[in-house]
């Protein structure tokens, strides 16, 4: 009651009902089934590429300082999407 229990030489460690030996990430014959069954989205049309480097700084600079539109209410966010 209430001591050590000392595993003999012949008696399994107390944990190996547990364990799954190797058996950890699914059999292959699962591969690919999420990527298979997902429908085919037709690609979209080709936009024109946006500036890099000195010409896309430019840009955000336009953006943020010199077409601001100051009006009643709160600022617009970057990310609002509302005309």
């Amino acid at each position: 009651r209430g001591g050590r229990r000392v595993a003999g030489p012949t008696s399994p460690p107390p944990h190996a009902a547990t364990l799954t030996m190797g058996k950890v990430h699914g059999s292959l014959t699962r591969a690919g089934k999420v990527r298979n069954q997902t429908p085919k989205v037709a690609k979209a049309e080709d936009k024109p590429k946006s500036p890099k480097g000195r010409a896309f700084q430019r840009l955000k600079y336009n953006r943020r300082f010199v077409n601001v539109e100051t009006g009643p209410g709160k600022k617009k966010s970057p990310n609002s999407n509302a005309t």
